[in-house]
């Protein structure tokens, strides 16, 4: 009986030492936590792209309590989400133009030739380390979709033609898209934007015209026609300065393969030409 008490009692008193232990430990070592943070993580979409360079949200909130990051970081929210985070905060915040992705190539299955039947991996990244790619052009889309598996937010699907489809409603201008594509086919916009060149091809008019009928051909007829002088040829491409162009649409005309076009917000995102 008296072994058993001494148990008891010897139990007891390591247990009691291990509670003190751990409560001095615990005092020792609490990391505070700002509840701003948790408050901040709530209000913010909770999609954890990591279109701000964070890991996730609660990352991002805990930067933007500690002032390493503004409160219109986050890319997925609004203004309105934005505004609301600085009030909390008791903070200021510029608001920016929404941004939203657009698809910078038009050469389908019927415009584009193909190098090969691509078998392998369905994934854009996977078939860019085989010889390149499938396509002839080698900054055209692929079409395995990667990027509309990386939308967090449902805004974009692939269409008929083998090509994504971007739902600008949906969009939030997050940039995964953008960020994944192993040949940068979606891009980021501003919504302002009147005008664009649907391509990405840096090749010269007569490659171009060999593998693709809708690619850019860089003979700068575009460029001579803006009264503006929004249009620029950078390495055989024409690129549109949204902050000079004003949808005059003179370059629309003179773009043989008609692929400088409006930029037309829709729910499918379509595009045409003026």
């Amino acid at each position: 009986m008296e072994s058993v008490l001494t148990a008891i009692l010897t139990v007891g008193a390591i247990g009691m030492l291990a509670g003190l232990i751990l409560g001095v430990t615990a005092k020792i070592f609490y990391v505070h936590v700002d509840p701003r943070i948790g408050q901040v993580s709530d209000i913010l979409p909770g999609a954890n792209c990591g279109g701000c360079g964070y890991a996730g949200c609660t990352d991002l909130a805990a930067a933007i309590v500690q002032g390493n990051a503004p409160a219109n970081a986050c890319k997925a929210a609004s203004d309105e989400l934005a505004q609301e985070i600085a009030a909390m905060l008791g903070i200021s915040v510029d608001t920016q133009e929404r941004q939203v992705a657009q698809i910078f190539c038009q050469g389908d299955a019927a415009a584009a030739e193909r190098k090969f039947t691509y078998m392998g991996i369905q994934d854009c990244r996977a078939a860019q380390e085989v010889s390149g790619g499938d396509k002839a052009c080698r900054y055209g889309c692929l079409g395995l979709g990667t990027c509309v598996r990386a939308c967090f937010f449902g805004a974009m699907h692939m269409g008929p033609n083998g090509l994504p489809v971007v739902n600008t409603e949906l969009c939030t201008g997050c940039g995964s898209c953008a960020q994944i594509c192993p040949r940068h086919i979606p891009k980021l916009i501003p919504v302002s934007q009147k005008a664009a060149t649907f391509c990405s091809s840096h090749d010269v008019g007569r490659a171009v015209k060999d593998v693709c009928t809708v690619g850019c051909l860089g003979d700068g007829l575009c460029k001579k026609v803006c009264p503006e002088k929004a249009v620029t040829i950078e390495k055989f491409l024409a690129v549109v300065d949204p902050a000079k162009c004003t949808g005059c649409g003179l370059c629309f005309e003179k773009c043989i393969p008609r692929i400088i076009q409006a930029v037309v917000l829709t729910r499918d995102s379509k595009k045409k030409a003026a």
